[in-house]
């Protein structure tokens, strides 16, 4: 049997006093797109946050077989591990190049030959990033701020990719293109996270998924089942329908 590449038991974080996620337990095969979708409030953000080390949380995460659980952030990025926030947190007056080669970190800390080639791949996936290279990220249109920051996490050669709410605010054609990218990605060999509050669209990309209601898992199976279960269907799939 395969060793997951990422396996979370019992996580438990919040923000003070308030708990937000009660005992999630997670499992994310290597190569694979996991979702994870739910409604506003659900948790989502706090669970890609506990799981990069940016917030303190309880329980067990195990990344590769080797529990992680009290490693720090630059620990887990150094592992392999990369988070795209919702808000994207791009350097708005620096341009798109020099954006991306801040998400080399990781690469020139482990001493990689040759690792601004992996700028050329980012290019290669998003042709717009190499047309605005210059040009800078605070100008740019919100579907290309997230093509950028997307970009700036595949610097890093990641091995587990976390994206948050990737289609948030975007027109319909962009978040196409983001998702196909995320489908594309799968080939390489990169495992993928991904939180979403567009249900069709995340489970349509996804292998696995998990519903996350109230900080707890509330259904969980293979995303072209979840897609037909009835109750996701009447909670979630239908509200999209309603906004197409």
């Amino acid at each position: 049997m395969t060793t997951p590449l990422l396996e979370v038991k019992g996580l438990k974080a919040g923000y003070g006093r308030a708990e937000v996620l009660h005992g999630l337990d997670l499992q994310a095969a290597p190569g694979s797109v996991i979702t994870v979708i739910g409604p506003n409030g659900a948790g989502k953000s706090t669970l890609l946050n506990a799981l990069m080390g940016v917030l303190p949380a309880k329980g067990e995460v195990f990344f590769k077989g080797e529990d992680i659980s009290r490693l720090s952030l630059e620990d887990r990025v150094m592992l392999g591990i990369a988070l795209v926030p919702e808000k994207r947190e791009l350097f708005g007056s620096m341009s798109v190049e020099d954006n991306l080669l801040l998400g080399g970190y990781r690469q020139v800390k482990l001493r990689s030959p040759n690792w601004k080639d992996q700028m050329e791949a980012v290019y290669q996936r998003f042709p717009r990033l190499r047309e605005r290279r210059d040009q800078a990220a605070g100008t740019m249109s919100g579907g290309e701020r997230q093509m950028l920051a997307v970009g700036r996490a595949l610097m890093s050669k990641p091995e587990l990719l976390m994206l948050d709410e990737p289609s948030l605010g975007l027109a319909p054609l962009i978040v196409k293109e983001i998702l196909n990218a995320v489908d594309e990605l799968r080939s390489t060999g990169v495992t993928i996270l991904l939180v979403e509050q567009n249900a069709r669209a995340a489970l349509g990309v996804a292998d696995y998924g998990y519903v996350l209601e109230m900080g707890a898992m509330a259904l969980h199976g293979p995303a072209a089942e979840l897609a037909t279960d009835s109750r996701v269907i009447d909670t979630y799939l239908g509200a999209a329908r309603k906004k197409d």
